[in-house]
């Protein structure tokens, strides 16, 4: 039990309902301590109360509890570590989580241990999100009436949302709505909509009416049935035998927005105890929750599964960098604007490996969408989450998701006893932050962001000329070295009868996504309500372009069809395709054939330009060179544009009806318009079917059947899902660290290597060594599916990993998936390179410079390399989710000495290394290293905690927590 019993209470009011009243740590014991808590900030507090909560004495001591309350002296120089209240998997990275659980009660019962034991420890929900690919783009019937039909000069706002138009006119593309349907039919309430439909929040968007869901989101689901039977049955496996895991069924949602709208406790209550809820999860989106009030940031799937199995997460007390939002932003900016400037500025202030706490009278401008989009955006700019406390903002908002009434009185008492709630009145006491920087909202402008790195910004009035810039900039983040005289170059292009040219810069894929800023109903209606302005002045999108639109829930889908924008959106060719991650991740069906041709030929620079928070180069299609990030309204505009080199103030989007040029200011919808059609539109029922839906799953996933034995029944044959081999070198007990002799060099890299680079993701190309492994199974391209799919087979895994096209390594000199085997001097792919210095019994490392592993948190990033046969990775820095996962499967991170690199200690890569590790291994250590050159270097031994070398010494945590089991 806690040390700490003595200061469980009951809540005022509430006699029934105990909690651990932290407030109360005064007293002789803790007098120094005793009015700290007030100039703590409240992300510290919450990591007190669960340390406080959680104390055991061996993985939370008393001290750990001390350091937290005394974070003003102790911040980054001590390992605090905590128990988040739960975690969320989805389920690209929820797969190798399970199967290494199923592997584990293989293991344990190989050792003699009960299999019976190994379960979560803490509640893991598990969303199948990601494996949803764009099968089907744009629906079956092309052409389509004028949506809404004759008089759409009527506007917007002034219809009821939830009143049928007066329109006769029939559906199209849709299965079961036959025909025009009279006026009265569709006037009933939303909440009646949902009782006749099977399963989906959809109301068809010409008439108001009930309908199932667009052909195009059916068809993907039963692909995404057919394709990934066997992964869903592992999952259903799994639902019936681990306790304490909740799978929500695919076709429901994304695990961002699904883990924001429906798994968030925000105070979670067990048998009457209180505590304030907090998560980690394997998605890098997971820092969303922080907008919420909820402490929460994403971790490698190799730390999460550490957490599943009950122990803590540690990290470094952190600075908290206080943020102040003074002023009010302009209208052109969106919420996704308002985001990527703070991330720039939050760059610049140098946050990584910080919290963020947001204060100040701009705070409670901000809607709990804008936060929770702000708060998504950490890993892009290094923080390890970026906090909102619960204010009165967030209670209104949970009143509209579904909270009932008595439950958010509990949860407000609750929060103002334990000084959790943060008060909008100036005068309450701001707590003392490490540093605060100062924003202020109304200097915010327009930007998009790009072309390759997410950080790069252009001011939408500059976009034009930055294009050119980079078509000028030689090779690198941002620049694409085309030779001036090739620089007007167009290919005319024969599509679907009709001549188009391409040039620099020409837009072939548009995606709307609901990766980020799309929860934010506001930035998807400007969308909706621009594309509607759109159309009715005539403007069309070239039917080459590939455009989709990916809602991350139903309820986006709900705020775009009761607002009547979506037959709009869709007559742009924006149809939606699915409730999965599509475009963001790599999954878009590939460009049309003719268009593929015509940029390849003539080396055209064509462009992605998407709304999600990912574009790191190479992802979408290896044809498109240069990404652009955008809010979903520009999204829109730059695919009506044609292309990104415009500049919107001067020129034309194209010419309307009467032949007139049509500008962006024509059709920009003002904020008051927004703000109108969205206070009509949000409506709390579609919370309320939301949970409905989740509730009930699906009649395909209800149907599915699955195994129930204690382990698993592998099937030998499958190429989805196998016992992976981490637990061959299975030991009860730490073995001293072993020296690494003569290693090789497996891959020589420098700057920036993006986790994107390393662990596989999106299509798995059909000359690489998965592809080959997966022929020789009997599968034909077709049937390869994506890397993520296949993320429980770590065959296939190990194959992709560092297969990126654009991984530049030195031994090479140009961007490609290939290395050196040095004995045999033969240019290979870099898993057939590994594979023969394994066969020889010769240890690998890597050769990396500053920031190696940046970018989103991937679990086959570290265990991938471990597969390879990588013993460790020498770098000059390390992101730091990278490092601790490198540790976790038992490869050692090491950092050259300040100011030193291979370059300045003369090292080529084609040496052999030997490292030498003491017996005394402690954290922070510097090691020797000889070449067989006879050079010696020092580097230093990446090691923080005693709990990491502990990990290093069983061979990483899998098997150490394994060996809890014994």
């Amino acid at each position: 039990g806690s040390p700490y019993q003595p200061v469980i209470e009951t809540l005022e009011n509430y006699p029934q309902k105990k909690f651990y009243n932290v407030s109360k740590l005064g007293g002789t014991k803790y007098v120094l301590f005793c009015s700290t808590l007030d100039t703590l900030p409240y992300s510290i507090r919450v990591l007190f109360e669960s340390s406080v909560r959680n104390c055991d004495g061996f993985l939370v001591k008393e001290t750990d509890a001390m350091n937290i309350l005394d974070w003003k002296t102790k911040q980054n120089n001590v390992e605090v570590p905590f128990c988040p209240s739960r975690v969320v998997l989805q389920d690209f990275t929820g797969i190798p989580a399970m199967v290494d659980f199923a592997a584990m009660r293989e293991a344990v019962r190989n050792a003699g241990g009960d299999p019976v034991k190994v379960n979560p420890a803490c509640p893991t929900d598990l969303t199948v999100d990601h494996s949803l690919q764009i099968d089907y783009s744009k629906c079956a019937i092309q052409n389509a009436p004028n949506p809404g039909g004759g008089d759409s000069q009527k506007p917007m706002a002034k219809l009821s949302p939830l009143r049928a138009q007066p329109r006769k006119l029939p559906c199209r593309g849709q299965t079961s709505c036959k025909g025009p349907c009279s006026a009265g039919d569709g006037s009933r309430a939303a909440g009646q909509f949902a009782a006749q439909i099977e399963n989906t929040p959809i109301l068809c968007p010409f008439h108001l009416q009930p309908l199932p869901e667009p052909e195009t989101v059916l068809k993907n689901q039963e692909m995404e049935f057919g394709r990934n039977r066997e992964r869903l049955q592992f999952f259903k496996w799994s639902s019936k035998v681990f306790k304490n895991i909740s799978i929500i069924p695919p076709g429901t949602g994304m695990a961002h927005q699904v883990n924001l709208e429906y798994l968030s406790r925000v105070v979670f209550e067990v048998k009457d105890f209180l505590y304030p809820d907090s998560v980690v999860g394997t998605d890098s989106h997971t820092t969303m929750v922080n907008g919420l009030g909820i402490l929460g940031w994403g971790v490698g799937g190799i730390e999460t599964e550490a957490v599943m199995l009950g122990m803590p997460v540690t990290l470094t007390l952190p600075e908290v960098i206080g943020c102040e939002l003074t002023g009010t932003a302009s209208s052109l900016a969106t919420s996704i604007d308002i985001v990527l400037s703070i991330t720039k500025q939050l760059r610049q202030a140098e946050v990584a490996g910080k919290f963020v706490e947001f204060f100040g009278s701009g705070v409670s401008q901000l809607s709990v969408a804008d936060r929770t989009t702000i708060a998504n955006m950490c890993p892009e700019y290094g923080a390890i989450l970026s906090f909102f406390p619960v204010d009165n903002v967030t209670l209104k908002h949970l009143k509209h998701t579904g909270f009932d009434k008595a439950k958010l009185e509990v949860m407000e008492a609750y929060l103002k006893a334990v000084k959790l709630f943060r008060n909008d009145e100036s005068s309450s006491r701001e707590p003392e932050y490490s540093q605060v920087v100062q924003i202020n909202l109304s200097s915010i402008v327009s930007y998009v962001s790009g072309p390759k790195r997410s950080q790069d910004r252009v001011a939408v009035t500059n976009m034009k000329s930055d294009f050119q810039a980079c078509l000028n900039e030689k090779f690198g983040v941002k620049g694409f070295q085309i030779a001036t005289e090739k620089q007007n170059d167009i290919v005319p292009v024969q599509y679907e009868g009709n001549e188009y040219k391409l040039s620099h810069g020409c837009v072939v894929i548009a995606a709307v996504i609901s990766c980020t800023n799309n929860c934010n109903p506001s930035v998807m209606l400007a969308a909706g309500l621009l594309a509607k302005k759109a159309v009715e002045a005539g403007l069309v999108v070239k039917p080459y372009i590939r455009t989709s639109l990916s809602p991350g829930s139903g309820m986006v889908t709900h705020y775009l069809s009761s607002s009547g924008v979506l037959p709009y959106l869709s007559k742009l060719g924006f149809e939606v395709v699915g409730y999965g991650c599509s475009t963001c991740v790599g999954n878009t069906a590939p460009l049309p054939e003719a268009i593929r041709n015509a940029i390849k030929q003539g080396d055209i620079i064509a462009c992605g330009v998407l709304s999600g928070t990912k574009n790191f180069e190479g992802r979408l299609c290896d044809c498109v060179r240069a990404n652009y990030l955008a809010s979903p309204p520009l999204v829109v505009a730059y695919a009506i544009a044609g292309t990104v080199k415009i500049d919107f103030e001067t020129e034309p989007l194209g010419t309307g009806f009467n032949g007139e040029s049509i500008y962006l200011r024509d059709i920009w919808p003002t904020r008051s318009e927004l703000h109108t059609v969205e206070e009509e539109c949000v409506i709390s029922s579609m919370f309320k079917e939301l949970k409905e839906k989740m509730e009930k799953g699906n009649k395909r996933w209800n149907l599915l059947e699955a195994p129930e034995s204690t382990l698993f029944p592998w099937d030998v044959k499958s190429t989805y899902i196998r016992c992976p081999s981490f637990f061959d070198k299975f030991a009860k007990e730490p073995v001293a660290p072993q020296p690494i002799e003569n290693a090789h060099v497996l891959l020589y890299l420098g700057d920036s290597v993006t986790t994107d680079h390393i662990s596989p993701a999106g299509s798995i190309a059909r000359s690489s060594a998965a592809a080959r492994y997966l022929t020789n199974k009997g599968l034909t391209p077709r049937e390869f599916n994506s890397y993520g799919a296949r993320r429980g087979n770590d065959a296939v895994m190990t194959r992709g990993t560092f297969a990126n096209i654009k991984l530049l390594n030195k031994f090479i000199g140009k961007p490609a998936p290939k290395t050196i085997h040095f004995p045999s001097g033969q240019t290979l792919d870099v898993f057939e390179a590994a594979e023969l210095y394994q066969k020889e019994g010769i240890p690998v490392i890597i050769l990396a410079g500053k920031k190696y592993g940046l970018g989103g948190s991937r679990d086959w990033t570290a265990k991938g390399p471990y597969l390879l046969g990588v013993k460790a990775v020498l770098a000059e820095s390390f992101e730091k989710v990278h490092k601790s996962q490198l540790v976790g499967i038992g490869i050692a991170p090491l950092q050259f000495l300040p100011g030193e690199n291979p370059s300045t200690l003369g090292l080529t890569g084609k040496e052999q290394f030997s490292i030498l590790f003491p017996s005394d291994l402690s954290p922070g250590m510097t090691l020797d290293i000889k070449t067989s050159t006879g050079k010696a270097f020092s580097v230093i031994a990446l090691f923080e905690n005693d709990v990491e070398i502990t990990l290093y010494k069983y061979g990483g945590s899998l098997n150490f927590v394994a060996g809890r089991f014994l």
